[in-house]
């Protein structure tokens, strides 16, 4: 597994304007280590868990992220304006508009210098596990945010979408049968509580439904989530 790579010079002054606002979080594993390429899932909580993952987390790695995010300005302005800020964050129409325009311009240059993989929900989404496939042959790992936050970001995950799945088969039959690391973010505590690692393989052992492991994942990333803030506890007091 590779250490994190270095960003570019101007990402990384860009992205240490952030970092005052981002404390550095608690990174809880309930097993071994990510030591190898793997699919790391985890919440979104908004920008909070993106930035944390970022800013903190010591290995190799890119975002899956969604295609909007990475066409060019106008195409992040309809994202936040339309998306983000008004059926996710629940701003109103107007304000959303506005938030969209200021933000726009540091939205654009902040994930140009994530190296998003764009993500689709049609038939380019071939181009997706391509690029992701890419990745982790070049010893990456990536970490996906599969919740449904179509409403909006809630504690409680109310569904995993199984492109994830579609991928990790995908590698399966290549001959690679990937890890997969179910995270909670909890913003409160500051804490990243990383469950055992499972492989595909044993997810998918008798059942092809892809959905149906999303559904089984999204159950223990919340209840990964009823644990965060005492194993939180725990290890601050030990510290």
């Amino acid at each position: 597994m590779q250490k994190k790579a270095t960003r570019r010079l101007w990402f990384r002054i860009y992205r240490s304007v952030a970092r005052p606002f981002i404390r550095r979080p608690k990174f809880i594993y309930l097993g071994e280590r990510v030591t190898e390429p793997s699919l790391i899932l985890s919440n979104h909580v908004g920008a909070s868990a993106p930035l944390a993952w970022e800013i903190y987390f010591d290995l190799s790695f890119r975002f899956w992220g969604t295609h909007e995010m990475t066409e060019g300005p106008f195409s992040v302005y309809r994202y936040l304006s339309r998306v983000y800020f008004y059926q996710k964050k629940h701003m109103r129409k107007w304000l959303a508009r506005l938030v969209g325009l200021v933000g726009t311009p540091f939205a654009w240059l902040f994930y140009r210098g994530l190296r998003l993989i764009p993500t689709y929900r049609d038939a380019r989404f071939v181009s997706t596990v391509h690029k992701s496939c890419e990745a982790l042959a070049s010893g990456q790992s990536l970490i996906i945010f599969p919740e449904d936050s179509s409403r909006g970001y809630f504690d409680n995950l109310r569904k995993f979408y199984s492109g994830f799945a579609v991928l990790a088969g995908h590698m399966l039959r290549k001959g690679t049968d990937l890890p997969i690391f179910v995270s909670y973010y909890k913003k409160k505590e500051r804490a990243f509580i990383i469950d055992r690692p499972v492989r595909f393989s044993e997810l998918s052992a008798g059942t092809t439904d892809l959905q149906e492991i999303a559904d089984r994942l999204c159950d223990r990333a919340n209840a990964l989530a009823r644990i965060v803030s005492v194993a939180a506890e725990d290890l601050t007091r030990r510290s």
